[in-house]
């Protein structure tokens, strides 16, 4: 039975933290994820963590000034980046949550890729202390023009240059869908350095049973690759987040 994983950055977003742990529980979710959850105490992310018998599978490292979009592949900015690694690092340690996204920001070239290299070593070695994954995302560029990282092979690349076992790949299926495509046969290819899986609907980011990617297909093709982590629903609900959640008992099961 395929596991499901609600990013409360999207779901229930108008609820504080711990009030959105305990609502993503309610209607059966196997775990949670979110985004920047800076603004709640850790003993408080943690409580709810605990009442509700949830886990925090991952968070982002903070974006930085408003209109950027992460700082670890911006050349001069690694004080401001290693400062945002330690603060995801220390929140994700203190609530147990096993796994943190290093955002890059907005940035091309030589030099970029450099930075984003040093400070990806820099986290994974940190990381490697508390076993925490360090995870990198290709955006796509119709939603993050100009962000550092963007296609599957340009991530793989990075994650081989670094050379650590705690870097992973994001899989996000909505990204990549809008800019390579080929999910399942991509997804098995790059599987050995995929951390974890994110979905919702292609093109419009909504719930994952209408758009142009049939996930009831995508799903069982993961689950016959051997992948029984929970798979995280990153979508944008179109109203109250309960009204969006016709699509979950039907992919429990999915079949090709």
């Amino acid at each position: 039975m395929t596991q499901f994983s609600a990013n409360l950055g999207f779901l229930w977003a108008d609820l504080p933290l711990p009030q959105a742990i305990a609502a993503a529980k309610a209607v059966g979710f196997d775990a949670v994820e979110c985004h920047w959850p800076y603004a709640t105490p850790a003993k408080d992310t943690a409580r709810a963590l605990r009442d509700a018998g949830l886990r925090m599978l991952g968070l982002n490292t903070l974006r930085g000034n408003p209109g950027e979009n992460g700082l670890a592949a911006l050349p001069g900015r690694e004080a401001e980046a290693r400062a945002a690694i330690d603060q995801a690092l220390d929140y994700a340690a203190a609530i147990g949550s096993g796994m943190v996204h290093v955002m890059a920001g907005f940035a091309s070239g030589a030099e970029a890729q450099a930075a984003f290299a040093a400070n990806l070593t820099y986290a994974a070695q940190r990381a490697a202390e508390q076993a925490i994954t360090i995870l990198i995302e290709p955006l796509n560029r119709h939603d993050a023009p100009g962000y550092f990282l963007h296609t599957t092979d340009q991530a793989s690349d990075i994650i081989r240059q670094v050379g650590a076992p705690n870097l992973k790949l994001m899989f996000d299926c909505y990204h990549i869908g809008r800019t390579e495509g080929d999910i399942t046969t991509r997804f098995r290819a790059l599987q050995p350095v995929v951390g974890h899986v994110q979905f919702a609907s292609v093109p419009d980011r909504g719930t994952p049973d209408q758009g142009e990617l049939n996930y009831g297909a995508i799903f069982a093709a993961f689950a016959a690759a051997g992948w029984t982590a929970p798979l995280g629903a990153e979508y944008r609900p179109q109203g109250p987040t309960e009204e969006s959640l016709g699509w979950m008992k039907a992919l429990r099961n999915p079949v090709c």
